[in-house]
């Protein structure tokens, strides 16, 4: 397994790298960061993005106004980090600090694209992998049923060594409740499993060192090990997950009565992956490799039995969906070797989206095949899309994409792994490769 970095761990956990060769006051768009490749970045203006995301990132991501009139410098060009600090200290602002938008400009500025460096290794590959929510643990589950917790400002110390239960072929998903005292992990098996992770053990064998309770995800027709379990996830309250199935479905759990509440016979083929919409709980997506992104609202399906809405733009399967967390937009990685943001308001109707389906090479099988060339510049007839991002590469397994910390960048990125062994940072306004990061010789799997 790698990271990004290893040094400074005493003091951060990781080290950052400067996103640009920076002026006194403004970027020249330039890169020189040993091991990365530089995309040039186009000269457009930051909400290039004609919508409203774009409004709203650069309100979450862009400095003070006030702090751009320090020294000369051209419009539109990002703000440097000494400019940003000269204007703090002149109380240009008016604030006498930097407000969460302000230090979202600084921060996004400096990505972790050093390294990588060997922190770990295991004798199975990592298949699946999360960061907490604040980032400072993070989770890898491996082939040979094994989950790894590790301490991040601890130097990436092993806080938790799990030997998962009932393991078929992998871990398939792994979540990391609110509180980070619980995790459940999923296998291709309808049985969930539930570990306490905050206690003071470091090894975690199931029901021998610790209990490793099992969430039968089954109904009682289905019989026992009558499909697998491809995602995962808490909702924000802890109180229920999530999850989606080879058996095209969807099913929630609630934890607090210990049954299962709901299922949805969701798509027309494996769901790959769910997640809750916002802290709410009211609305889940969930992708497929029927290409197509939905989305359920509990409010109301017992009465229409129909997902409130669909997303059609995909060519092919989905293999991950990353909540925005506002309940509006979201980001979904594509076996069709593109990632896409979706604005919930444009969705459409079951019955147009099968009256307008898109092309597909049927024959084509991702888990061995390369991406047909001639099907690169296909486009689907009824993209609802906002802006698609591509240059990455999904193959052989079912690569993840994240928006980037809410807290640190404003969520101005979106960051993704690839089968040719580099993680690609997308502009998610400006719908550019920032940077293309290569690691070792295999795919960049379980990215978070």
């Amino acid at each position: 397994m790698f990271v990004t970095s290893i040094d400074d761990f005493d003091e951060m956990g990781y080290s950052l790298s400067r996103l640009t060769v920076e002026s006194d006051y403004f970027d020249d768009g330039s890169t020189n960061n040993n091991g990365v490749e530089s995309i040039d970045a186009p000269n457009k203006p930051f909400d290039c993005l004609d919508h409203e995301v774009a409004q709203l990132t650069k309100l979450r991501s862009a400095p003070n106004e006030r702090l751009r009139q320090v020294g000369p410098g051209r419009r539109g060009r990002p703000v440097s980090t000494v400019k940003m600090l000269e204007g703090r200290e002149g109380n240009y602002s008016g604030r006498g600090r930097f407000s969460s938008a302000d230090c979202c400009h600084v921060l996004g500025r400096y990505l972790p694209v050093n390294g990588p460096w060997l922190v770990d290794q295991m004798p199975s590959r990592a298949y699946v992998s999360q960061f907490s929510a604040d980032g400072s643990l993070f989770v890898a589950g491996f082939q040979g049923s094994h989950i790894r917790i590790y301490n991040v400002d601890k130097g990436w110390k092993v806080q938790k060594d799990i030997h998962a239960k009932s393991m078929r072929w992998t871990v398939t998903d792994t979540s990391l409740s609110p509180d980070q005292r619980h995790l459940v992990y999923a296998s291709m098996s309808p049985i969930v499993h539930i570990v306490n992770v905050g206690s003071a053990e470091t090894e975690s064998r199931a029901n021998i060192m610790e209990i490793h309770e099992g969430l039968d995800f089954s109904s009682a027709d289905d019989g026992v090990y009558s499909f697998g379990i491809f995602s995962i996830k808490f909702s924000t309250d802890g109180r229920e997950v999530v999850a989606g199935s080879s058996d095209e479905s969807i099913y929630v759990y609630d934890l607090e009565t210990n049954k299962l509440s709901l299922r949805l016979l969701a798509h027309t083929s494996d769901v790959n992956t769910v997640c809750f919409a916002d802290e709410s709980g009211h609305l889940i997506y969930s992708g497929s490799d029927d290409t197509l992104c939905k989305v359920w609202d509990r409010r109301c399906f017992k009465a229409s039995g129909k997902p409130a809405g669909v997303l059609t733009g995909h060519l092919e399967g989905i293999t991950f969906i990353d909540s925005k967390g506002d309940g509006r937009y979201f980001i979904s990685n594509s076996k069709d070797q593109s990632i896409k943001l979706w604005d919930i308001r444009k969705m459409s109707s079951s019955a147009t989206a099968a009256r307008n389906p898109g092309p597909r090479y049927h024959e084509w099988d991702y888990r061995w095949m390369d991406y047909p060339p001639q099907a690169k510049d296909m486009k689907h007839p009824s993209d609802l899309s906002v802006s698609t991002y591509k240059g990455h590469s999904v193959l052989r397994t079912l690569i993840r994409s994240y928006f980037s910390p809410a807290y640190s960048t404003g969520q101005k990125y979106i960051y993704t792994g690839s089968h040719n062994s580099c993680v690609y940072i997308y502009d998610l306004v400006c719908d550019t490769c920032i940077f293309v990061s290569a690691f070792d010789s295999k795919p960049v799997e379980g990215l978070i």
